[in-house]
């Protein structure tokens, strides 16, 4: 049985190594990002606090003036008086000649009634913003205009997802192919390392750092394998969660709950009020009370039409990026229209938000990170180790063979 494992675990060793070696490597870089942002750019996140801060509504017009063709998104609020404010923007790309024509062709194609106009609009309201106004919330001068998508680390992310393509591309098939190719390595490289005996145990427990080279590569190999099989089958899984949908399913079944629906359920909408004017971000907010005042960081979205609600979007202390409270205030009155609190989610949904985290380290913040960090380094070895072991195997089958041959001869 345990031959037949071996087999298992070499070839597909062999087939996703090195996919697996870069997917370890990229992770293991991804880990502090933000850490290394905030290392590498202190000025663009914190800046000296004043006596007052401005209002949103002055706040946002005067960061939209500094940068052109800028249109709103969201308002990223910390309430730590030395953090930025930070505003997504969308700044519509330049068209070539054939997008220009294309829009014209448009405009008559909806005055024949073809009924596309109501989908163009869905199109506009659902893209996504790809600038960041870093903003002084006390003078509303625009610190640093950042484009996450043009860093370095992005590259690396995108490397890690999808082999430097994009969704359902071939480099997204190749990665998750190989992710659940890792979780059988892992698990029938557990089965290999499991001992018939104890004082085989205490030697698969600890390294010989004084044997010779083949020792301590077999040693590096088994024993480090073994000590970080369940934080990889872990960060595997949460993996597979996340990019398989029959996975994402099976999460949701085995906690008894139903798998939210791709579409977002529609948010509700203000009581329509003619002849009366919205109310501003900052009352809408100001009539929140604790839940904005106790949050770590809230973000605000604007009402698209004169029938939608703002959505506000809270992070109490110590909350993930995963688990905020969702709010929608009736532009109108400042009534709540509805909510989506963590809590208020089924259990399927609770855990799910928690798989990104589980997978990036950050669940429990800095220790979390760190163990994450030092188990995607540890994992690098495996794939070394494991070729010199298989090529080591090889010669030693190759030396009784061509003794047979001189002794023919």
């Amino acid at each position: 049985m345990k031959i037949f494992f071996r087999t298992i675990h070499l070839y597909l060793s062999l087939a996703a190594g090195i996919i697996i070696f870069c997917s370890c490597f990229t992770g293991t870089m991804l880990v502090f990002e933000k850490e290394i942002q905030h290392a590498l750019h202190p000025q663009r996140y914190s800046i000296k606090p004043q006596e007052t801060r401005m209002t949103l509504a002055n706040l946002v017009p005067e960061a939209l003036k500094q940068v052109p063709r800028a249109k709103l998104s969201s308002v990223m609020v910390y309430n730590d008086p030395v953090r930025a404010t930070e505003i997504a923007v969308i700044i519509p790309e330049k068209k070539n000649k054939k997008d220009a024509e294309q829009p014209a062709l448009k405009t008559e194609k909806s005055k024949k009634g073809n009924g596309h106009d109501h989908k163009d609009k869905k199109l506009k309201a659902d893209e996504k913003p790809n600038l960041t106004l870093f903003v002084n919330p006390y003078t509303g001068q625009v610190i640093e205009q950042f484009n996450r998508r043009q860093t370095f680390l992005y590259k690396v992310e995108m490397f890690h997802r999808f082999l430097l393509g994009a969704k359902n591309s071939f480099g997204d098939w190749v990665v998750s192919l190989s992710t659940l190719i890792f979780l059988f390595i892992l698990i029938t490289g557990v089965i290999l390392w499991w001992p018939k005996t104890k004082a085989i145990m205490r030697q698969r427990l600890k390294i010989k750092w004084d044997g010779s080279v083949k020792r301590l590569t077999h040693d590096l190999h088994i024993v480090t394998g073994f000590y970080t099989s369940v934080f990889l089958i872990v960060v595997v899984l949460t993996g597979l969660i996340m990019t398989f949908k029959w996975a994402n399913v099976t999460l949701f079944a085995i906690l008894g709950s139903k798998p939210p629906v791709k579409e977002q359920p529609k948010a509700p909408l203000s009581v329509y009020k003619p002849n009366t004017a919205a109310l501003s971000a900052d009352a809408v907010l100001a009539g929140m009370g604790k839940t904005i005042a106790t949050a770590e960081y809230y973000s605000v979205r604007l009402p698209r039409d004169s029938s939608a609600t703002y959505t506000v979007n809270v992070w109490p202390k110590g909350a993930l990026e995963t688990t905020a409270d969702i709010y929608y205030i009736d532009q109108y009155s400042g009534s709540l229209a509805g909510s989506q609190t963590f809590a208020s989610k089924s259990l399927g949904q609770r855990v799910r938000a928690f798989v990104k985290p589980v997978h990036t380290g950050a669940v429990y913040g800095l220790p979390t990170q760190i163990i994450s960090f030092v188990v995607c380094a540890l994992s690098l070895i495996f794939p070394v180790t494991g070729v010199m072991m298989w090529l080591n195997r090889i010669k030693k089958k190759k030396k009784p063979l061509a003794k047979k041959v001189v002794v023919a001869a």
